[in-house]
């Protein structure tokens, strides 16, 4: 045994140990020393640094273990999962763990973002090796008390067992175990031994959740502190010209009212002072550039798709040659509008600047870039700059962009003391960052009832694709395709809303390859499987998906929603999508009331890996279903004179309680690293919906919202 004073920390691994109230240690692992870029704020979620990260193991004498989760927990349920992972290689009992969310750490964590369904793919590796090397640290200890071979020993539900029966907790050896060099090298459980994970485990943070304790941005509060509202520009393009907070200033409780930028914030005591003090504000505004409207953009994308500026992804074969020589060209346009996120918990954030140091505590998905952009606006050194994470009501990407984080701390140091900006529901739907509104061309061409051209042009407010979907399906699977887009600068911001650029792409292409099937007057199944057939052992590094998975996903989701044998007032609709790393496939049950569309079952089907926890994952997946097919269904948000025209639900229609299906999950079972599930089942829910509709009343929908066009008597083109 060495001290790890006098250990090389060239060759290997650190280890922090600290001494706790009533004994145990604490054990950070940092388990690569790999250089770990922090985040950058993300401008394209395909920017998001993703790399290794370690995680701190806290034992007590009694042997009870604290892990820290160091993601953003949004409701995608990392704080209950990874820690899982951790707790299954370290061998303990999952009754005996106490877990805590981690504060923004960049020497000790690497990738601590929420976004694009990555945390537990990206810290699978990193999280096992951290709770092996633990044991095995564990192990040794009691080992060299024992005197005997390390080998010679194993664990159970943290207790390390001799070969002779005797028995020493973790908490018995923790303090030695800290004192020993980590070793290089650990073994890892198999799959079949896993005790943990791949069963269900509560939400960690149930109780509070259920009961409403302190838990989320919203809860958070502190002696001293302010509450702040803010003033924002009524439309996109507008500036502050002056204002008049003279009678602002006469409600009870507010202290301070500040001009920052073109915002003006009040300071008041509590919430409600200060949100009835900015509705007292009298502000004139002035136009520096062009107040857009929807009506335009739709005009500009239109011509944008007719036109020649576009930007090539992927370019494969020849597609001019292929549309020349065709028998038949089928092209159809895709429309789908602006969508706010509307996060359940409005967006907040307390910060508290002094002179000696930066402190924020909020929901946020990206404490590091966030820390970091902070740092920048105040000039000063992100080492200064603290970042606590509380648990968020929802963020689907809103929170990746941390505006209010910066609103907070700027509002805090020209206020000289802890302010919280809480925005209002319509402050979050009118200020929000939205996904942008899009429109797709696909065309195809047909050479002897063969399908030997794919050409996908896009066209959005503001850039959307990025390089990854050009090398989704179909991909590979049609010698001639390509991917184009182009893009039209907006002043109106935009950016990732859940399952960016796939949310509505997986619809249209979906759809479209129903529709082909129809012309080509073959099995809605057979093509997709068909095509697939063609890409099983390409060479193509490029292509991101698995073409085995997608079939057996979509083989699975045949026969588990008894495909083609449902009663005759049911009408099916199919879709299967790769997206964020996992493959989905979704049959949608659609019935007719009143002649008007009910989705009453979707049945799911989705290989993600190695399943940590199923009772979460199924979470997750019955929610990205329900998302989708509530925003393809109800979703619609425009502009007029650069302002949003909905602020707030009574006019911004969601899906509701009694419209919600039934969603019947199933896993395929494999052995495999596990993937993201926050986000892939979104994306092919609207396409299974729209191909019910299809099945049931006749119309092809080529725009979202459904509802908004399903009075038409023909298709909607």
């Amino acid at each position: 045994m060495k001290n790890i004073a006098s250990t090389s920390l060239s060759r290997r691994s650190f280890i922090k140990t600290s001494a706790l109230a009533g004994g145990g240690v604490l054990i950070g692992f940092n388990l690569f020393q790999a250089c770990k870029p922090e985040a950058t704020p993300p401008v394209d979620i395909s920017k998001l640094n993703f790399n290794d990260f370690n995680a701190f193991i806290k034992i007590a004498d009694n042997g009870m273990v604290t892990i820290f989760s160091p993601n953003p927990e949004i409701g995608q349920g990392v704080k209950t999962s990874m820690p899982m992972i951790i707790a299954e290689e370290l061998d303990v009992s999952w009754d005996n763990v106490h877990v805590e969310q981690g504060a923004l750490d960049t020497k000790n964590f690497t990738r601590q973002v929420a976004g694009g369904s990555q945390s537990i793919r990206f810290g699978w590796e990193a999280l096992r090796q951290t709770g092996a090397t633990a044991r095995q640290m564990l192990i040794n200890a009691a080992a060299a008390k024992w005197g005997i071979d390390a080998a010679d020993c194993k664990t159970e539900n943290g207790i390390i067992v001799h070969p002779n029966g005797e028995q020493l907790g973790y908490g018995d050896v923790v303090n030695d175990a800290a004192l020993l060099e980590i070793p290089e090298n650990v073994t890892l459980k198999k799959p079949k031994d896993f005790k943990i994970i791949g069963k269900d485990a509560w939400n960690v943070d149930l109780d509070k959740i259920i009961t409403g304790k302190p838990l989320f941005g919203l809860d958070y509060k502190e002696k001293g502190m302010m509450h702040a509202v803010v003033l924002r520009p009524p439309a996109f393009g507008k500036k502050l010209l002056d204002y008049d907070d003279s009678e602002a200033k006469t409600v009870s409780g507010v202290e301070k009212i500040i001009k920052f930028g073109d915002k003006v914030a009040v300071l008041a005591k509590d919430t409600w002072s200060a949100m009835k003090a900015k509705k007292m504000l009298k502000a004139n505004w002035t136009s520096d550039s062009k107040l857009e409207d929807s009506e335009t953009h739709d005009k500009i994308l239109t011509d944008l798709l007719n036109g020649n500026e576009f930007k090539t992804m992927r370019a494969d074969g020849d597609i001019k040659k292929a549309f020349a020589a065709a028998d038949q060209v089928i092209e159809r346009v895709y429309e789908s509008p602006f969508l706010p996120h509307n996060c359940m918990e409005p967006m907040n954030f307390f910060a508290d600047v002094t002179a000696d140091k930066v402190r924020l505590v909020g929901p946020i998905q990206t404490p590091a870039g966030t820390a970091k952009r902070v740092a920048e606006l105040l000039e000063r050194d992100v080492e200064e700059v603290s970042v606590e994470m509380t648990r968020m009501g929802g963020g689907f990407g809103r929170r990746l962009y941390g505006d209010f984080a910066l609103e907070a701390a700027e509002i805090s140091k020209l206020a000289q003391q802890p302010v919280k900006v809480i925005y209002s529901r319509e402050d979050d739907m009118s200020a929000g960052i939205y996904r942008p509104s899009i429109k797709y061309k696909i065309s195809a061409s047909v050479k002897d009832g063969e399908i030997t051209g794919y050409h996908l042009k896009e066209a959005s407010v503001n850039s959307n694709m990025y390089g990854l979907i050009p090398n989704f399906f179909p991909a590979g699977a049609i010698e001639n395709y390509q991917v184009d887009v182009a893009a039209y600068d907006s002043n109106i911001t935009t950016g990732a809303w859940r399952a960016p650029y796939t949310n509505f792409l997986s619809f249209a292409e979906q759809s479209f390859f129903d529709e082909l099937a129809e012309i080509l007057e073959v099995d809605r199944i057979k093509l997709r499987l068909d095509l697939l057939q063609k890409v099983k052992g390409t060479t193509d590094e490029r292509i991101q998906y698995s073409p085995e998975r997608l079939e057996k996903v979509i083989n699975v989701a045949v026969d588990k929603s008894g495909w083609g044998n449902a009663n005759d007032d049911v009408y099916q609709g199919f879709s299967a999508y790769y997206c964020h790393n996992t493959h989905v496939a979704e049959v949608a049950d659609v019935v007719l009331e009143n002649d008007m569309p009910v989705v009453k079952k979707v049945t799911c089907v989705v290989d993600c890996g190695i399943v940590v926890n199923p009772l979460g994952a199924k979470n997750q997946i019955e929610g990205g279903v329900i998302d989708g097919i509530g925003h393809a269904m109800y979703g619609d948000f425009s502009f007029a004179n650069g302002e949003p025209e909905h602020n707030n639900f009574n006019t911004y229609r969601l899906i509701r309680i009694n419209e919600t299906p039934v969603v019947e999950t199933h896993f395929i079972e494999n052995e495999l690293a596990p993937t993201g599930l926050g986000e892939p089942t979104l994306p092919p829910a609207g396409a299974a919906v729209a191909n019910a509709i299809k099945a049931a009343k006749g119309i092809r929908l080529y725009k979202q919202p459904f509802m908004k066009y399903m009075n038409a008597k023909a298709p909607l083109g």
